[in-house]
This record gives structure tokens, sequence and C-alpha cells, in this order.
């Protein structure tokens, strides 16, 4: 057993296979946030509650992104003192991919809070209009994943040089 499970062994494990089908999260105002998810994202809208949740997503499933006013509508940020959600993850399948999205996000006005290589995977940092965190990021192939002279997985973050990675765009 791994050194940092050892202390939090559970009574099982989770299948290998198991991955995070969607997330859903609280918004102010749908049409802004659609106008962000779908206007500047890329999602592709899927389906709507009235004006109350919309569901979006990427080639065609369901829904990997729910956007809900059930208890937020008119509402502002959360503090960012709080207990919550840090951020959403959107892995992006290819450095290229990655680099056209975020240079549609710098285009938008939208500013950019971080952009970190992790040695795993190259990230970039910013918040959706109601300040929920999203991490635009692509994984590295599994064989450049640094390790340890042991094997174990070495993560890290250094600066990302990110005219790098926007020269990738299209």
């Amino acid at each position: 057993m791994h050194p940092l499970n050892a202390r939090h062994a559970a009574a099982g494990t989770i299948p290998a296979g198991t991955d995070i089908g969607h997330v859903h999260l609280k918004v102010s105002n749908i049409d802004r946030a659609l106008d962000f998810y779908c206007g500047i994202l890329g999602f592709e809208l899927m389906a709507t509650l009235g004006d109350s949740a919309a569901f979006v997503s990427a080639g065609g499933y369901h829904h990997h992104i729910g956007l809900n006013t059930w208890h937020s509508r008119d509402a502002g940020p959360p503090s960012p003192r709080t207990t919550g959600l840090y951020h959403v993850a959107i892995r992006l399948p290819s450095r290229k991919d990655l680099a056209t999205i975020v240079k549609r996000v710098i285009d938008a006005g939208v500013p950019l809070q971080g952009a970190s290589d992790h040695g795993v995977s190259e990230a970039i940092y910013l918040a959706d209009p109601d300040h929920n965190g999203i991490e635009l990021y692509r994984d590295r192939p599994r064989v450049e994943w640094p390790r340890t002279p042991d094997g174990a997985l070495h993560m890290y973050t250094s600066p990302l040089d990110l005219q790098a990675l926007l020269a990738e765009a299209e």
C-alpha cells in the first residue's frame, strides 16, 4: 500500500474506471453563465429548465456541467474564506486544444488567475462570472509523468510558459 493511503485506508477501493460524470454549479444568472460556458469556452447547450437551470456538454454527452439558480438567483459571489468547491477542472484532449480555448478566453477579456506546469499536466486558472474557479488543463501522456527514483508520482507546481502554449493556438 502506498504510504499516503495507509493513513486513509477505506474498507475497499473504488473501481479504477470511476470518473466524475458532471458538476453542478450555483450561478446568479443563467444567460450570463451560458454566455461564458457556451459563448466563450464552447460547451454545447443540451437542455434548459426555464430560466432556472441549464445543462452543457462537450461532444453530445447529456451534460458535463449543470448550472442552476435554485438557491442563488441574483446572488453575489461567495466569500473566498468559506468552504466549498475550489475549482472545476476541465480537461482538454490536447495541448493545441488547450491553447485554442485559452486564446479564446483571453480574447474575450476574461482575466487569467494563474498558469502552472504540474509535471503531469499544464493548467490555466480563471473564474467564471460568478467567481466559480475554473481550471483548463491537458494531461501529459502517462509515460511523461515525473517519477521519483522509487517510481512514485512526483507532481509539482512551476510557472507555465503561457506564450509557448498560445503559440500552438489556431
